[in-house]
């Protein structure tokens, strides 16, 4: 019996307007599948990405053109990696928890059952005086994730630093640096106590990051999609960002976590801007990764039902009604 899979956008109001160096929202706009078959449905969430070509459209055509009888194995071949097969193969492993009544986290094979891991907050980009403001309300937070990108960064940083002085801070430039601007910060990157500067270049034009001194960890994003973008990496990167909407699910996430540990990169586990369905099989993939950054459903005015907890501890694993 094949699987019945429906796929339907949904949208979730922002706290704030989210802002980046590639434009603002003031909302998650997501896809959201349900797949059934014997009386079980199992569901997943993806967030489509103008970045990455995607759209809400065209991952509601992808997933509604699935053929009859596709499983969690041939999906990996039959989708590209992305937002559409992110979708369907959370919402698959969903399925098999709730039809074995085995959690995804044995059912994957890892070790032991997945435990909070502190997250990330991050403050999106603004002026110097709004970043600084927020950063003195989230200073309580033991990692913020700073969104820079732009010319007039080094205001910004000071900015935030003085606003949170005992906070760990990672920056994200969002590919908005160019080879120079990120050469002329890093020693002020250093100075301030950045431990992390993620995609600092332009995916497809960071050559030059192997010419130049990596004097703190530079992790790839839109640089890491999955296993096949490891090879071109070496010697620009130290560390990967895996994001199941760029992996194309859990799946492949786990797989790529194994085969860029094994080539000695360190670990970030991110997000798009979604609920807590988007988080909860990310955090199985965040199990002792050197960052998390899986703070979507903070930045949302409105989450789903059994959403995730967040505590100081960090994000908790997801109740069975939620996912897994």
């Amino acid at each position: 019996m094949s699987f019945t899979i429906t796929a339907t956008p949904e949208t979730f109001r922002l706290a704030e307007v989210f802002t980046i160096s590639r434009g603002s929202r003031s909302e998650a706009q997501v896809v959201t599948v349900h797949i059934s078959r014997d009386g079980i449905t199992g569901r997943g969430e993806s967030v489509p990405y103008a970045r990455y070509g995607e759209s809400i459209a065209s991952v509601v055509a992808q997933i509604e053109g699935l053929p009859a009888g596709i499983d969690r194995k041939s999906l990996q071949d039959t989708l590209p990696a992305g937002a559409a097969r992110n979708a369907v193969d959370c919402a698959m492993w969903d399925w098999d928890a709730k039809s074995t009544g085995r959690p995804v986290w044995d059912l994957a094979g890892l070790a032991t059952a997945p435990r909070a891991e502190i997250t990330a907050y991050t403050l999106s980009l603004d002026t110097p005086e709004r970043m600084e403001a927020a950063a003195a309300r989230h200073q309580s937070r033991p990692l913020l994730k700073i969104k820079l990108g732009t010319p007039d960064d080094m205001p910004r940083l000071e900015a935030v630093r003085r606003g949170a002085p005992r906070a760990r801070i990672i920056v994200d430039a969002n590919e908005g640096w160019t080879v120079d601007s990120y050469s002329d910060l890093a020693p002020h990157l250093i100075r301030l106590g950045v431990e992390m500067v993620e995609q600092p270049l332009p995916a497809g034009a960071d050559d030059l990051l192997a010419e130049i001194a990596r004097p703190l960890p530079v992790c790839a994003d839109e640089s890491a999609h999955d296993r096949a973008s490891l090879p071109d990496l070496v010697g620009k990167y130290d560390m990967v960002n895996i994001k199941l909407d760029k992996t194309g699910g859990l799946t492949e996430a786990l797989a790529l976590r194994d085969a860029a540990v094994a080539e000695g990169y360190g670990i970030m586990v991110g997000c798009m801007v979604g609920s807590s369905l988007a988080m909860a099989p990310a955090l199985l993939v965040a199990q002792g990764a050197a960052i998390t950054d899986l703070d979507g459903p903070l930045l949302l005015a409105e989450d789903r039902e059994h959403a995730l907890t967040f505590d100081a501890d960090g994000v908790h694993p997801a109740r069975p009604e939620l996912w897994g």
